[in-house]
């Protein structure tokens, strides 16, 4: 087991399962101190139980994202027990079966709902840890975005993924882009990096496990920018082979 990240503690949301467990397994495997972020704790200690298992230090922290009460709670918790916060990956998102239709047919409801856990969940889980990120000599915040999230992408008819077309889905990681980069902006200034990860046609509950690629694949844009060096990029947009155009 690598120990290069030794000392950092990291938050994962929705991390008892799929590519969320990945990216905790891989950060706890180089040494950090990985908090399973799940809304039902008993689902997220089974998946802590699993990672200590293989020598990883593992804690289950019970996080919903779109209630701001346990996000207080999550926030208090660490705060108690560590003092700071290192990394922050945003991984908790939903599809919905209501955003298979054309757009201009999708329910309002559907929006909503979709926008509730994979944008506004987002920002109140970075607003409400963001003091304790900024207590860290280099805290890294990973937002998971995906590639039909590119407008460029989304624009091109030769594009992989040019049929997939969920309104609710697709913009709700366009507007996940669009808070990376305003985050940066302002916090340009500090140690603290913000970028979004794409983690391609992952296999996973969302998409009933049509994706192609393992959920290790998946991990792999994430956790390399929840341990950029100090010279590292902020405010972009990534895949594990470079620049996704927004």
């Amino acid at each position: 087991m690598s120990e290069d990240l030794k000392g950092k503690v990291a938050l994962i949301t929705g991390a008892n399962k799929g590519i969320g467990y990945e990216i905790a397994r891989q950060l706890g495997s180089r040494g950090a101190t990985v908090l399973v972020g799940a809304r039902d704790i008993g689902r997220g200690e089974e998946a802590a139980n699993k990672l200590r298992s293989n020598q990883i230090d593992a804690r289950t922290i019970q996080l919903d994202v779109i209630d701001q009460k346990t996000i207080d709670s999550a926030s208090k918790q660490i705060e108690s027990e560590f003092g700071k916060l290192d990394i922050l990956v945003n991984n908790a998102g939903i599809a919905s079966d209501g955003d298979r239709l054309p757009p201009s047919q999708v329910d309002i409801e559907t929006l909503r709902h979709t926008y509730e856990t994979n944008v506004f969940g987002v920002f109140a889980v970075i607003k409400t840890l963001l003091p304790l990120l900024k207590k860290s000599k280099a805290g890294r915040i990973v937002n998971l975005s995906s590639g039909l999230g590119s407008l460029t992408q989304n624009s091109d008819p030769n594009y992989e993924f040019a049929n997939a077309k969920s309104l609710a889905y697709n913009s709700s990681k366009t507007a996940v882009n669009a808070i990376t980069v305003l985050l940066a902006a302002e916090l340009k200034d500090t140690s603290i990096k913000v970028n979004a990860a794409d983690p391609g046609f992952t296999a996973t509950d969302l998409n009933q496990h049509r994706g192609y690629r393992t959920v290790e694949q998946g991990a792999i844009a994430p956790v390399r920018l929840a341990t950029l060096p100090d010279d590292g990029s902020s405010g972009g947009y990534f895949d594990e082979n470079g620049v996704v155009p927004w």
